[in-house]
């Protein structure tokens, strides 16, 4: 749209208060403007994310109609009336949490998954429902050397497909199966490390659940916390010359696990070196001192302290 051009507004009713937007703002957009936080699990509000409104997570309430809305696929309309709080759209949003959380693994892979801060949105800690019988869940896939793929705390957000299909525009990741059978799969049902992923991580960073996390941030039980890490130092990449700008996770003066910032260059996203390429830092084989080309030196190309020449 060139600068200056006129913008249609929209004017409907939040919770009672007039709102006005422009127009085709979704109601999720235009509540989230305003500081109100809906529920949300399968929706992203970043660069490169198209709501998908399968999870349900967002209902409210239209007046006039019969059946709740997901807010974040309904565009608001003019005189429209929203009720956001009402007990019919709490309790909804309440089951929905309810029924996801039953599937969740006892331990959870990530403590400060955006699903549980979700959950407890809703007043949801645990569920009544029964679990999934053992023999359905899904076995762990440490086959990619970044990343740990544990599918039994997926919800089917279908995230981390937008992500790979139509963020980075890879294509690895799809959906599989039908109904109780229905699961995520990485080309035709390969490994992780066995298929054509580039390893750019855009999945793991935006899996609302802890299914796809960073090898880093789990222990061998698959238990970790994304947000368990003493500072975050904002930077740009090193790598190349197109400025991606990233957020480093430091725990103990050492690098945890890298998120791309939402940068004019990168918009979040990162490649598999900006991502993953800074274990090098800490590894062993880590020149710390010049190497200094003479006779006398030592041999094999040992480090040399600057002080001994």
């Amino acid at each position: 749209m060139p600068d200056g051009a006129q913008l249609d507004m929209v004017t409907f009713s939040l919770n009672g208060s007039n709102v006005t937007v422009p127009e085709g703002w979704t109601i999720w957009e235009a509540a989230n403007g305003r500081g109100l936080v809906i529920p949300h699990l399968c929706h992203k509000p970043a660069p490169g994310y198209r709501p998908d409104g399968n999870c349900r997570a967002c209902m409210v309430e239209v007046e006039g109609e019969r059946v709740l809305v997901a807010s974040c696929i309904r565009p608001v309309a003019d005189g429209m009336k929203v009720v956001t709080d009402s007990a019919r759209a709490e309790k909804s949003r309440k089951m929905v949490m309810e029924l996801l959380a039953a599937d969740q693994p006892e331990k959870r892979h990530d403590a400060s998954a955006h699903f549980w801060d979700m959950a407890a949105l809703n007043g949801v800690s645990e569920s009544r429902f029964p679990k999934v019988a053992p023999a359905m869940v899904p076995l762990l896939d440490d086959s990619h050397v970044a990343m740990r793929v544990n599918l039994d705390a997926c919800i089917h957000c279908n995230l981390c497909v937008r992500a790979c299909r139509e963020v980075q525009v890879n294509d690895v990741i799809g959906m599989a199966g039908r109904g109780r059978e229905a699961e995520i799969v990485f080309d035709m049902n390969d490994p992780m490390g066995a298929s054509s992923c580039v390893a750019c991580g855009e999945c793991v960073q935006a899996c609302p659940t802890g299914a796809l996390m960073p090898a880093t941030v789990l222990d061998d039980a698959q238990v970790g916390d994304s947000k368990d890490y003493d500072r975050e130092v904002d930077s740009i990449c090193p790598y190349c010359g197109v400025g991606c700008q990233l957020s480093f996770k430091i725990k103990d003066n050492k690098i945890k696990y890298v998120e791309g910032l939402n940068g004019p260059a990168n918009e979040n996203r990162l490649c598999v070196k900006g991502r993953f390429g800074f274990d090098y830092i800490d590894h062993k084989h880590r020149l710390t001192k010049p190497l200094i080309r003479r006779d006398n030196a030592p041999a094999k190309g040992l480090n040399v302290d600057p002080s001994e020449l």
